[in-house]
């Protein structure tokens, strides 16, 4: 029986063309969004997925509020480690890792700036899992000045990975025994690294100094709790004689909730966003809500068609149940097709999307097994789900009444079709309502005043330390050509998100009290305020000729005088911090700068100090302004006066704008993701519409043929079949629009500088639906007005 009704079902399919072509393409586009959406999510989810102990691997983070301010790090302080794992027998490991193992690494004549190497402990291979290509895991860091390579960088520096095990390398000139080689970390990894470098022995650090990432192996996974909970004794034992009172909370975060729920200051590696990925999900299916919907009204709108079958069919003994049963083996029918046309589009897509969102996604991404199971039972529940509606809809006619061919009284299924259409249209519109608030918040963001002049500024990092210590003569270098309007020199570069911090205003015991702070340090030079055009509202900026500014003198943000509550900075002393001698450092307030920032528009301008290089060794980060004229020209010219000084390593450029611009690459990429599928949605909205309409005026093709006759116009036509269709998307906005208001607030939310919502935009979303859908609805009402009604009427 199952195998007649699917031929009766496959027949339909062919004897309604146009109908079965709208339903196959909407649903099949809707599947394709929902399977590469799937894929994403899927991907972001898996992250660190892939270690066998992920369940039992926490980091260790901290945070901690007093009066003057507050803190949420990501690192810690170097004996974290050993402490927990003294103090808690619920650890079963401990490791630290520092992300300032980079430098130039060398063998032979082969040499490499790599950034990505790691410092870390022995345990390391105990806690993470990764497969090793040649060396013992258990002991390969177990021994000082071991290094074990990644795979690429092996092969970078000896050709043959296989070549690399018990060599020698030189780590900014410090000989280190390459001990193992491992695969490429998995790119679902969140924080990733070229290559691990072992701890000094007995490695350790003040407990003030945060710097350090910690990561623990408990013995059981909800013994974290328990660590958590004495938060309050371990910070009395060991923090507080270093920070000074504080409200203190250590954090053990899962492994596999990093990637998606953290958002701390100094992240090892890029973070995601579990906010988008809801929205992402909530997307997906209703995309393939808005394909089901089409399937629905189209199904029950063409029901006067099948309506005699239905009479015939019971009058021969067919039961409701059967009936059912038919119309389900249509629909699931229907829906595999469709999922068998959406794997080619999404095999023709994926290297797009992998484009746009930064992926690597294949279509059998976790199999083909699981992935053929998956969507065979997905094609089988979307088509039971989109059938159940019609099927008892269609099953439900009386006898009699349906051999006459009448359907009676349709009122509550027309209302309920007419809702459908409602809520396609609140999708599609808070879509490209959202779509327009993202794009206009980026826009913003890409082009507000920073504070400084960051177009043609570009930066790049000095390598050489004994370049660093001929700076005066680079400077003076460069500005002999006209094209390089000015120089000057910091110890980080801005838009990176890596500014360090230092104390503020301690107290005279060198501990925090109520008025300490901790603010953004920037190691700069008296150059650097004058070279980014920073505008100074008190005081003056660093001089050479001053010798006391070295040491004693310091330029603060505008915000830290706002939060500081003075009138006047300029001449205040304040504490600084503690030298090597234990000594209180106190410094005097020569200046202070307007606010500009150092991170994305997503972090507010924070408290700031600006201080002079202590040592040449800080001076490691040159900027220039060039002129617009012959780029390329001018930063041939920068790299070979930088190559007289630097012979080993070429300058990396890097400009300010880029800089900035790649803060807001996850926002760019989701915002570009969440535009396509607002068309998709549209369209596929449109697609019901069209069907619809076209239903519409094949039902009404002999009303249309007389008022023809009679003298009706193309015009009222035209308005007769699409006035109803377009009051329903008029609804649609008028309900859309709180909802996209508060969605889009929420998102806002994530920018500490951001756009106002404006009611323009809801209108115009409003607007551009209702002219897509009348474009859509008139295309075939126009065609139907056209009509020769001598051909629906001859009959008459």
């Amino acid at each position: 029986m199952l195998r007649n009704y699917i031929k009766i079902g496959w027949r339909n399919l062919l004897k309604h063309k146009v109908f079965s072509f709208i339903n196959i393409l909407g649903l099949a586009v809707g599947v394709a969004a929902f399977w590469l959406i799937a894929l994403y999510v899927i991907d972001e989810w898996s992250y660190d997925r892939y270690n066998e102990k992920a369940d039992r691997i926490f980091r260790v983070v901290q945070h901690g509020a007093w009066n003057g301010g507050k803190f949420n790090l990501a690192v810690t302080s170097a004996p974290y480690a050993p402490a927990l794992k003294n103090d808690y027998p619920e650890v079963e490991d401990a490791i630290r890792i520092d992300a300032e193992g980079g430098g130039k690494i060398s063998y032979g004549e082969k040499q490499i700036n790599e950034g990505a190497m790691l410092f870390t402990d022995k345990g390391f291979f105990n806690i993470f899992t990764h497969h090793f290509l040649s060396g013992d895991a258990a002991s390969a860091l177990s021994k000082p000045n071991s290094i074990v390579l990644t795979k690429t960088l092996a092969e970078k520096l000896f050709g043959n990975a296989a070549d690399a095990l018990d060599k020698t390398v030189l780590v900014e000139n410090n000989p280190n025994n390459v001990t193992a080689v491992m695969d490429d970390v998995p790119v679902s990894s969140q924080f990733s690294f070229q290559a691990l470098r072992s701890f000094p022995d007995s490695y350790t650090d003040k407990w003030g100094n945060a710097g350090i990432y910690t990561y623990l192996l408990l013995k059981n996974p909800d013994d974290y709790k328990k660590i958590e909970a004495g938060s309050d004794a371990f910070f009395n034992k060991y923090i507080k004689g270093a920070l000074g009172p504080m409200q203190f909370t250590m954090e053990l975060q899962p492994l596999t909730s990093i990637h998606l729920h953290s958002n701390l200051d100094y992240e090892l590696g890029s973070v995601g966003n579990i906010t988008y990925i809801y929205v992402f999900g909530v997307v997906a299916l209703l995309i393939l809500a808005i394909a089901v919907i089409n399937y629905v009204n189209l199904t029950t709108a063409r029901s006067s068609v099948r309506i005699r079958e239905i009479g015939v069919r019971k009058v021969i003994g067919s039961s409701k149940k059967q009936l059912i049963t038919m119309f389900f083996a249509e629909s699931v029918l229907l829906t595999g097709v469709a999922t068998l046309v959406a794997a080619v589009m999404v095999q023709f897509l994926l290297p797009y999307f992998n484009q746009l969102s930064g992926k690597s996604l294949i279509l059998f991404q976790f199999g083909i097994s699981k992935t053929v199971i998956v969507f065979t039972l997905f094609a089988f529940i979307t088509g039971i789900l989109s059938g159940l509606y019609p099927a008892l809809f269609l099953s439900g006619f009386q006898t009699i009444t349906a051999m006459k061919g009448q359907m009676g009284s349709q009122a509550a299924t027309l209302i309920f079709r007419k809702s459908l259409v409602v809520f396609q249209f609140v999708i599609t519109i808070v879509m490209i309502a959202g779509s327009c608030i993202i794009y206009r918040q980026l826009h913003y963001v890409m082009n507000k005043d920073l504070g400084f002049n960051k177009a043609q500024t570009l930066t790049f990092h000095i390598h050489d330390k004994s370049a660093r210590t001929k700076i005066a003569a680079i400077k003076n270098q460069l500005l002999q050509n006209p094209a390089v309007e000015a120089v000057g020199i910091a110890g980080n570069p801005i838009g990176n998100n890596d500014i360090g911090t230092v104390k503020f205003n301690i107290g005279a015991d060198g501990k925090n009290n109520a008025d300490s702070k901790v603010v953004e340090s920037l190691v700069v030079d008296e150059d650097f305020i004058p070279a980014l055009q920073i505008r100074l509202a008190k005081g003056r900026n660093f001089s050479a000729a001053m010798a006391t500014d070295q040491k004693e003198s310091i330029i603060v943000n505008q915000t830290l005088v706002n939060e500081m509550g003075w009138k006047d900075a300029v001449g205040k002393s304040v504490r600084t911090g503690i030298d090597e001698n234990g000594n209180v450092i106190t410094q005097k307030i020569i200046g202070v700068v307007k606010d500009f920032n150092t991170y994305s528009l997503q972090h507010k301008v924070s408290p700031m100090v600006l201080h002079l290089p202590a040592t040449a060794n800080d001076e490691d980060n040159m900027y220039v302004r060039i002129g617009k004229n012959n780029i390329p020209a001018t930063l041939n010219y920068i790299s070979n006066v930088y190559g007289r000084f630097d012979i080993e390593n070429k300058a990396e450029f890097h400009f300010l704008d880029q800089n900035f611009a790649k803060q807001y690459q996850s926002e760019q990429k989701q915002g570009s993701i969440l535009f396509i599928f607002t068309v998709l949605a549209v369209s596929i909205a449109c697609l019901g519409l069209f069907g619809l309409v076209t239903f519409t005026a094949e039902q009404r093709v002999k009303e249309i043929g007389i008022r023809k006759v009679l003298g009706a116009s193309v015009t009222s036509i035209v308005t007769l079949l699409s006035k109803d269709l377009m009051k329903l998307v008029v609804i649609a906005t008028l309900i859309a629009s709180p909802l996209a208001w508060y969605g889009m607030s929420k998102w806002l939310q994530s920018f500490a500088y951001r756009v106002d919502i404006n009611w323009w935009i809801f209108a115009v979303a409003g607007i551009l639906a209702v002219i897509v859908a009348f474009v859509t609805v008139s295309v075939q009402s126009v065609r139907a007005a056209n009509a020769n009604p001598a051909k629906s009427l001859k009959n008459e």
